[in-house]
């Protein structure tokens, strides 16, 4: 069995973000249309032990919202046995200062991404005593133990995607792991969690096709969606992030994705977040789910 909760669906500065005052942004502060944290998931085999796959800036009201990520036993504790990265984004690491009251985890990553994390003295507060830092590449998958040692069921395989570096190491040379997808298997299902992209390979077309869900980035409904705006001089390929629509965009790329797909790292800009819209309209219909914090899924859960 494979338990998925959508701790935030929302890009970097979440929804509504905090300097906007656009029309939808107003409706999310109103309370008129859902409001979304920032994009990240958690993933159990047993209800019980949990992984999180990026930590964002609200990781911890993300937990306060989460019953099963809270403590659980002692005076202190967390069900939390690993936090699995994609990337050095800002958007995916800050939530890491929030897991610094010494509490045991283990941290994955790239080493390009844990190369980031290295030269900002900043997250040296996630003691790596109690905190221990592993490598995650593109050729061995992992069986995630649980912190008591015990396996947790789940295996985590990495793969490389087409992206760029963090806004804050733009001016240095590029790495290879920068960016990354991630599958999770139990052994029998498979979750595909992709928060950026900037080109669907083959490969990684292939790798969609045999899993049972995807958590697919939606961070813009076109690539020249920030500048149509007023918002960004950058396209979206620019930042990192194919765009939904068009015939080279998401939607018609993956129409052969599995059943479960769904949207996630959903950008404050993006037309889809407003539920009347034609453009949510279009991507339903395709199929797609239009991803909400607090969204669950089971996969196995007969089986």
């Amino acid at each position: 069995m494979l338990d998925i909760i959508v701790l935030g669906s929302g890009a970097g500065g979440g929804f509504p973000q905090w300097n906007s005052n656009a029309p939808a942004c107003r409706a999310a502060r109103e309370g008129r249309i859902p409001s979304r944290s920032q994009a990240s998931l958690a993933v159990s085999s047993d209800g019980r032990n949990w992984f999180v796959l990026n930590a964002s800036p609200d990781l911890r009201a993300q937990i306060l919202a989460t019953p099963e990520l809270q403590a659980q036993t002692g005076l202190r504790s967390t069900p939390i046995q690993g936090v699995i990265l994609t990337n050095g984004e800002i958007d995916s690491i800050t939530g890491l200062l929030t897991l610094r009251e010494r509490e045991p985890f283990r941290l994955y990553a790239t080493q390009a991404t844990h190369a980031q994390l290295d030269a900002n003295p900043i997250f040296e507060a996630v003691n790596r005593e109690i905190v221990p830092r592993l490598i995650l590449d593109d050729t061995t998958p992992v069986a995630l133990p649980n912190k008591d040692g015990t396996l947790s069921g789940l295996t985590v395989s990495a793969f490389d995607v087409p992206g760029k570096a963090p806004l804050y190491a733009e001016h240095l040379p590029s790495q290879k792991g920068e960016t990354i997808g991630l599958e999770i298997t139990d052994g029998k299902h498979r979750l595909i969690f992709l928060p950026a992209c900037a080109d669907l390979t083959p490969e990684i077309r292939a790798r969609i096709r045999q899993s049972d869900a995807l958590f697919m980035e939606g961070t813009l409904w076109r690539d020249d969606e920030m500048i149509l705006a007023g918002l960004s001089p950058k396209t979206g390929l620019r930042m990192g992030h194919i765009s939904m629509s068009g015939p080279e965009g998401i939607i018609a790329t993956l129409h052969d994705a599995p059943a479960h797909r769904v949207f996630i790292h959903i950008n404050n800009s993006n037309p889809v977040l407003i539920p009347d819209s034609p453009e949510r309209r279009t991507a339903e219909e395709a199929g797609w789910t239009i991803g909400e914090d607090g969204l669950r899924l089971t996969l196995g859960a007969s089986s």
